[in-house]
């Protein structure tokens, strides 16, 4: 009697911080509803980390569902914070590749056979973790790289090489990050972003003086290898946001190019709330706090300002307290979510003169449900990082952003958000309690604001039609899944979609 035909098993290899965890999870569980065996690999640092935020049974509760975890290469760190980035691009660039390839291996060893669980027939890694390229390769596995990030910050970072090669960067000395050199345009317009490119606008790891910076150097690798050596390419993005960026994306990628997203709104309507796979399988990395959505419903609609500054920025103890003088002096109530490594080297404490000035109408949090947080009615304008995950959020809820940008491609997200897709300001970065006020006001009740209201309206109509069933998401979805089950011939063009 022929044996039950088992179902395909996919192995999902995030980059290990909280903003690379959360999209991969989105795909994992859509390839999981889609039938796949699901094995997603944190590191050992982040897997204890996830116990510690969501319990003693985080990683269980899913039938073919299941988490492992790999070594990082690193010397112990501060439990509840994000190691150092150099750091993990280094360790994983020269460590990882023989975990991976072992782990691999052991899940299709006889003992895992014996456990009912299927081969593993395909890897899905994070667009910068390319040495998972040859853990498929060794094993015979096709391999789909998922890029977290936005595509205007692929394209960004892809130009490196001809700001090297145009003598731009590294920069001659440290006054050009303080005299004006920012400001200045780039000869040539960068292949598929907007017009009048500034310096600035790029991500930040361009800031060095020194053409052996590990990041620089790092990001010059990893673009460059995911334009031609997976067999597909995955985008948290949808073609109405990003066209321009994703067409110039496309005519340079050898593997195809699909967009997946908002998977925010994809994963929502594919996984049902309260299905043991939304229930039992979740990425936070710090423990959420509870009450803060009942602590909106108290409130008047858009009256709340929102502020995050995600998983990885820190600040000067000065701009967090210009910050706070701020938002105190606005007038309006506002949520902070406020890490405990928010400051750097020290911890973020605020002063009681302050607690005393917001008592009433301010509320401050550890770490919160942001997906459920921006889309309360309440929320009336997002003060953020700019980090990829964070602006999809606020594009698919309607809600308009001031823009502080902290590191890597947030600056080119800042750019895209005021200029291309007008909703959102930016903060200065040295941080002045009057600007951060005076935003606030125009973003809350000025001209500008209610501008930038409109558009953002607009945008979210437009995210929620690509995630719709038989939409550019699902379609995109479809062809994915024949590259991962060996159905597809890497360099075949993705359907043209619309929205």
């Amino acid at each position: 009697m022929e044996s039950e035909k088992k179902p395909p098993h996919a192995v999902c290899l995030p980059f290990p911080a909280q903003g690379h965890i959360t999209p991969m999870l989105k795909v994992a569980k859509l390839l999981h509803a889609r039938g796949f065996h699901i094995t997603f690999v944190n590191t050992e640092f982040n897997h204890r980390r996830l116990q510690g935020s969501l319990g003693p049974d985080a990683f269980h509760g899913c039938p073919g569902f299941r988490f492992a975890a790999i070594p990082d290469g690193l010397p112990p760190s501060d439990p509840d914070a994000t190691q150092d980035i150099p750091a993990l691009c280094y360790s994983a660039m020269t460590t990882c590749l023989p975990h991976v390839a072992a782990l691999i291996a052991s899940l299709n060893d006889d003992a895992a056979a014996a456990s009912g669980a299927p081969p593993v027939t395909s890897l899905v890694c994070d667009g910068v973790m390319s040495f998972a390229y040859a853990a498929a390769k060794q094993a015979g596995l096709p391999c789909a790289a998922l890029w977290t990030a936005s595509a205007c910050g692929f394209m960004a970072y892809n130009y490196y090489k001809d700001l090297v090669d145009q003598g731009l960067v590294p920069f001659k000395d440290e006054a050009q990050l303080t005299d004006g050199f920012l400001d200045g345009t780039v000869p040539h317009d960068p292949p598929g972003l907007c017009h009048g490119f500034q310096l600035r606008d790029f991500p930040s790891f361009i800031r060095t003086t020194d053409r052996g910076d590990i990041m620089l150097n790092y990001l010059l690798r990893e673009t460059a290898r995911l334009l031609s050596l997976p067999d597909a390419v995955i985008v948290n993005t949808f073609d109405g946001l990003e066209r321009q960026v994703l067409d110039e994306m496309r005519a340079q990628a050898l593997p195809p190019v699909y967009t997946l997203g908002p998977l925010l709104l994809h994963e929502r309507r594919v996984v049902p709330e309260g299905s043991p796979l939304d229930v039992a399988v979740r990425s936070n990395l710090w423990k959420e706090q509870v009450g803060l959505l009942e602590w909106l419903d108290g409130r008047a609609p858009r009256s709340v300002v929102y502020v995050n500054y995600g998983s990885i920025t820190v600040m000067t103890n000065e701009q967090m307290l210009e910050f706070a003088w701020g938002l105190a002096s606005s007038g309006y109530p506002f949520l902070w979510n406020v890490r405990p490594d928010l400051v750097k080297g020290d911890a973020a404490v605020l002063p009681p003169e302050f607690l005393r000035a917001i008592e009433g109408r301010g509320i401050l949090t550890t770490w919160c449900p942001q997906e459920k947080v921006i889309e309360h009615e309440a929320v009336g304008v997002f003060l953020t990082h700019s980090g990829w995950n964070s602006t999809v959020e606020s594009l698919c809820a309607g809600v308009p952003m001031l823009c502080w940008p902290f590191f890597a491609e947030q600056q080119t997200n800042c750019r895209y958000v005021r200029t291309e897709w007008g909703v959102g300001m930016e903060i200065g970065g040295d941080v002045r309690r009057a600007e951060v006020a005076g935003k606030i006001r125009e973003a809350m009740e000025g001209e500008q604001g209610k501008e930038m209201r409109r558009r953002a309206a607009e945008w979210k109509d437009m995210a929620a039609r690509a995630a719709l069933p038989g939409g550019p998401a699902e379609a995109n979805l479809d062809a994915l899944v024949q590259v991962l089950l060996g159905k597809t011939t890497t360099g075949q063009a993705p359907p043209r979609l619309g929205n």
